[in-house]
């Protein structure tokens, strides 16, 4: 049976916040911090960091039953960056578990709280398994309207989710969102969005040959370079092989 998002009893914030707490690693958070670029000016300056990995998290998030939205908000309010992935996580589990009703509420519960989705890490995960999987086979001008956001981590959720239209055969949405970013200004907006472009490689070499065929020349040269990545690692065929008449498949330097 489908879940409609009642909280269970063992469900408290501070509670399930003090579980991540209890599994904070100093040495491992000092290594993180350098790592998420915490520095005075870096994108992610003061995120504070317990030191916690994602699999202990989800073995948390799976032990937590079903907090409730107001719950999860004080959870996605923490400064610690891993309270804020544990909040995500089990938004994720209540949308994946829930029916029609909870997953819009989780979705919009999600995009009225964006502010809170802070890291890349933190887009990463959840941004396909929600935002992508509620706009499937629904009106997707929602991800146009992030893609034009001021806020860097949003304009990330709109590409990020469109992996999950990648992963059921459909490209328009990313190669439309990638399109949106080529003149954006952040480096991380330029993986996220040559990322997304190699996943249709994957799938469909031909659509990003098309989108190269027309936007190569003006690409950020991160998001080409991520975008061909999984050419670079392909094995030559015959076809694709120099010789008289060939054409390469691979990326300038």
């Amino acid at each position: 049976m489908r879940g409609t998002g009642r909280e269970t009893a063992d469900s408290g914030s501070g509670d399930l916040r003090g579980r991540v707490l209890r599994l904070a690693d100093p040495a491992y958070a000092r290594r993180v911090r350098f790592f998420f670029k915490t520095g005075p000016g870096a994108y992610a300056e003061n995120d504070m960091f317990a030191g916690v990995r994602v699999p202990a998290l989800r073995a948390v998030a799976r032990a937590a039953g079903e907090p409730s939205l107001a719950r999860i908000l004080r959870l996605l309010r923490d400064p610690v960056h891993e309270v804020r992935m544990l909040a995500l996580l089990l938004l994720i589990r209540r949308f994946e578990a829930g029916d029609a009703a909870c997953r819009r509420r989780v979705a919009d519960f999600y995009l009225a709280n964006t502010r809170h989705i802070n890291n890349w890490d933190l887009v990463d995960v959840s941004a396909a398994p929600i935002v992508g999987a509620w706009l499937w086979g629904r009106d997707t001008a929602s991800l146009d309207a992030l893609a034009r956001s001021p806020q860097m981590w949003e304009r990330r959720i709109a590409i990020v989710a469109t992996h999950a239209f990648i992963r059921r055969g459909r490209f328009d949405e990313t190669l439309r969102i990638a399109e949106a970013l080529l003149g954006d200004r952040e480096d991380l907006l330029h993986k996220a969005a040559g990322w997304m472009l190699r996943e249709v490689d994957k799938r469909d070499p031909r659509a990003l040959d098309r989108f190269l065929a027309r936007h190569r020349g003006v690409m950020p040269r991160t998001m080409l370079r991520y975008a061909l990545e999984h050419r670079a690692r392909r094995p030559l065929t015959p076809a694709r092989t120099r010789g008289p008449g060939a054409r390469s498949g691979c990326a300038d330097g």
